[in-house]
């Protein structure tokens, strides 16, 4: 019986102060977003982040999602179905590639006007966008997935000014020396990018789906 109390009053000790220190640690916990709001994880010591490492949504956030977004087949004078065929002839005049922009990137920047086209019609931007996923098909030809060529793309649009002094950074085009991004925007996403093996559209090198939240009014 002594020892069957002894056990107890050991457990109770342990069990008290286990408790003791959960209580202790809930003050510690980081408080989340306010509600209708968006705040991303950015990586420590980077004046210019690529992208968010993480994204906390606050309750009853509003968010709009995108369906996947392809490239619009936009250059009439390339074959049908081609990778040439969803080059933007509003950026790349005639279907004409400069020096060193690949076929990924051309289609990169199709597609993130197609992005931009899409959330402005629900009252949204680029700015608004929190998290993307991307997925990129192999150039016919190549081994691997575009990344590099994606990338310039992608800070034409996303995550091109410098959190320090709030100036825009300029941004390469192909090979060209770096210039004003095309659109300038603070916004760093959470994002995945995938190499996948084939995209639901013949021609299509990459496709993205992002979340944006609605601004707080």
């Amino acid at each position: 019986m002594r020892t069957r109390l002894l056990v107890g009053a050991v457990a109770l000790v342990v069990s008290f102060t286990a408790g003791a220190g959960t209580a202790a640690g809930w003050w510690d916990k980081p408080r989340p977003p306010k509600p209708g709001t968006v705040v991303p994880a950015l990586p420590a010591g980077q004046a210019n982040p690529m992208i968010a490492t993480g994204v906390g949504i606050g309750a009853n956030t509003p968010v709009y999602k995108t369906s996947g977004i392809g490239p619009s087949a936009l250059n009439t004078g390339a074959p049908a179905g081609s990778e040439a065929s969803y080059v933007d002839t509003a950026i790349f005049p005639g279907g004409a590639l400069p020096a060193g922009v690949t076929i990924t990137e051309a289609q990169g920047i199709n597609v993130l006007r197609r992005i931009g086209e899409n959330l402005a019609a629900v009252g949204l931007s680029y700015a608004d966008v929190y998290t993307m996923r991307v997925f990129l098909q192999n150039p016919a030809g190549a081994a691997t997935a575009d990344f590099a060529g994606w990338n310039r793309a992608y800070r034409q649009y996303f995550a091109n000014t410098d959190l320090t002094t709030g100036a825009f950074v300029p941004v390469p085009l192909g090979t060209a020396p770096p210039a004003k991004p095309f659109v300038i925007n603070k916004s760093r996403p959470s994002r995945f990018a995938l190499e996948i093996e084939n995209l639901p559209v013949s021609g299509w090198l990459v496709e993205v789906e992002v979340d944006a939240a609605y601004p707080q009014h």
